[in-house]
């Protein structure tokens, strides 16, 4: 089996990893970074330390509207799937690298596979509910992590080649986590605290609803440690709230997976806008609030170890507060043998 895989963001490295290692013993596997993210410090030492191959293809794509960069990422990725001829274009999430490829796929004579298929937030203002959806209707072969994903599914009218294969995030977060049990971050950090991480547009395009989420690190009652995205600390820059958020938070560079995982095992609670660090903090038995109004990962709230509470002070100060005695946690997204699950899926099912 000849497969193609595209990626191009940090979540989507680390998922990776957990299909390639699998694929990689029996098929040929080319991977393709569409250069999503460009920075050193989220993309090329992701690679070395989830020991993900080496990329035959590297598209160089960088930052551009949505429209511009999926247009690229299109153009190139329809020559690579013209002259090698894959059996199957495997993507991953809801970036514009993941939409820009399923598109490609869908129109040329290879199948497609979504990992992570059925994930919904509602909210049609993100340009990753967008992505999903329309990736999820291309794809021939759809791996939901949950039976929730799959009834969503089902509800949209796909109900054909979908498997629920669990998280393969959670696979490469075991592997990861039992190699750095121990171990020491080499970050200067307190013994108790936040961490917090705020990366989404509808967070750092607004700047009312960055200031509220400073503001509220600025009143928690403990330190945080706020690793900033590039994108980020633009904004608080051109806002003038630079100064405010070190006063707020002890901000730091972007960290390494093994460092991030750790800090995230550590903390006493989580806040987040991120998809997959819920995730990450409810495997880790961190308590997580979203800065968002809505999320895909929506039975992480209805198991209590998630809070929703956008950006507001008073509710992220509240939630932070409340969040430090989490109830019995149920196994949502299986048992770290995901990928296994899905090659060996892609084994009975790509024609």
């Amino acid at each position: 089996m000849n497969v193609l895989s595209v990626v191009g963001a940090r979540p989507q490295f680390v998922k990776a990893a957990a299909v390639s290692q699998q694929l990689r013993g029996a098929h040929d596997e080319l991977l393709v970074h569409t250069g999503q993210h460009y920075d050193p410090e989220l993309s090329e030492v992701f690679f070395e330390e989830l020991a993900l191959p080496e990329p035959a293809f590297h598209l160089g794509v960088g930052s551009d509207s949505h429209a511009t960069q999926t247009a690229e990422m299109m153009l190139e990725l329809e020559r690579i799937v013209d002259d090698e001829s894959p059996d199957v274009v495997l993507v991953y999430g809801d970036t514009n690298s993941t939409l820009a490829a399923a598109l490609v796929a869908a129109k040329s004579s290879t199948q497609l596979a979504h990992v992570e298929a059925g994930l919904r937030s509602y909210d049609w203002s993100m340009p990753e509910e967008v992505n999903r959806r329309l990736t999820d209707h291309c794809s021939d072969i759809l791996f939901a992590p949950g039976q929730h994903a799959k009834e969503t599914l089902a509800q949209e009218g796909i109900s054909e080649n979908v498997f629920v294969s669990g998280d393969v995030m959670y696979d490469t977060l075991v592997q990861i986590s039992d190699r750095l049990h121990g171990t020491e971050t080499g970050l200067d950090v307190p013994d108790e605290y936040v961490l917090a991480t705020v990366h989404r547009a509808k967070n750092t395009d607004d700047r009312d609803r960055l200031e509220s989420i400073i503001d509220a690190f600025s009143q928690l009652h403990v330190p945080v440690v706020f690793p900033a995205h590039p994108r980020t600390v633009t904004a608080l820059q051109e806002y003038g709230l630079w100064e405010r958020a070190t006063e707020a938070a002890r901000v730091i560079d972007p960290v390494t997976y093994g460092q991030f995982i750790t800090l995230v095992e550590d903390a006493v609670c989580v806040a987040t806008d991120s998809g997959g660090v819920q995730k990450e903090a409810f495997y880790l038995d961190t308590p997580c609030v979203t800065l968002r109004e809505t999320t895909e990962w929506i039975e992480t709230v209805d198991a209590g170890w998630n809070t929703l509470v956008g950006a507001e002070t008073s509710e992220i100060v509240d939630a932070v507060r409340a969040a430090v005695d989490p109830p019995a946690k149920p196994e949502l997204y299986g048992n770290g043998n995901a990928a296994a699950r899905i090659v060996e899926q892609l084994e009975r099912s790509v024609r």
